[in-house]
């Protein structure tokens, strides 16, 4: 096989797409946007709080794309539980840049650390209304414009906690299950207008959200102890993985799940 000339160079490019990334203020979200807009991308940076937004699109305006021009970003503050909201992030996304290319569902919530047979209610609706019921209203949101145009990615951040059981994240292991059988459907329902749906379920990264297991040595100890790789990740080892599903890279992949987690899973049984 020949390669196409500048095919090394055009197979990651995102020149000229529209990234909304929910939650990108910091962390994982943020690791994201900061990639996808060196890839050149225009990036929607949205999280409930505009002043951490407008820090992380600074960031972005104030570097320089792989092919040399200025990052573009703007701030769209946005509660993800609020529908009215979502649909305003559609809407002022559209109404600025006239289209949505790339959507990455990856705000999230887990208000309880204990086994589920002790988690309120109220922290249970929570769980499951803002890491499943917003990014399926999210995602049915944006479609419509991607297809009109017959193109889009979809990309849901998931967890290795949505794989097996657990006696502190149960709930949350719930709603990330949910997010991948979610985007399993949206490649079923939207693929025919070649949208493609995809989750990535990252292992420990060292993230605030991630806070309480890491920052425990005891926990973190544990918690790492079956990784091949004998670490915790880094919010921009999963950036990457976004950048290919949301590129040309990763056109023909649709409704899996990347799982990005040092070998835990494959490790597992030194558990």
């Amino acid at each position: 096989m020949t390669l196409a000339p500048n095919a090394r160079d055009t197979l990651f490019d995102l020149t000229g797409k529209v990234a909304v990334i929910t939650g990108s203020s910091r962390g994982i979200g943020r690791a994201i946007a900061i990639r996808m807009a060196q890839h050149g991308a225009k990036v929607v940076v949205t999280s409930r709080k505009a002043d951490a937004c407008e820090k992380v699109a600074e960031e972005i305006r104030s570097a320089t794309t792989l092919n040399g021009e200025a990052g573009e970003a703007i701030v769209v503050p946005c509660n993800v539980s609020e529908k009215a909201q979502l649909q305003a992030l559609v809407d002022t996304t559209i109404k600025h840049w006239g289209r949505i290319d790339i959507l990455v569902c990856n705000a999230a919530v887990n208000p309880f650390f204990g086994p589920s047979k002790d988690i309120p209610d109220d922290a249970f609706d929570k769980i499951m209304d803002v890491n499943i019921k917003s990014n399926h209203w999210l995602c049915n949101m944006a479609a419509p414009d991607m297809a009109r145009r017959q193109d889009g990615a979809i990309i849901i951040i998931s967890s290795v906690g949505g794989l097996f059981g657990s006696n502190t994240l149960g709930a949350y292991g719930i709603s990330k299950a949910a997010d991948m059988q979610l985007a399993r459907n949206l490649a079923v329902e939207w693929g025919p207008q070649n949208i493609r749906a995809n989750c990535i379920a990252p292992g420990l990264i060292k993230t605030d959200f991630a806070r309480a297991l890491w920052e425990n040595p005891e926990i973190s100890k544990k918690a790492t102890k079956g990784y091949a790789l004998k670490r915790i990740g880094d919010p921009d080892e999963i950036a990457g993985a976004a950048v290919f599903l949301a590129s040309a890279a990763g056109r023909f992949m649709t409704g899996q799940t990347m799982i990005i987690d040092g070998g835990g899973m494959v490790n597992f049984q030194s558990v």
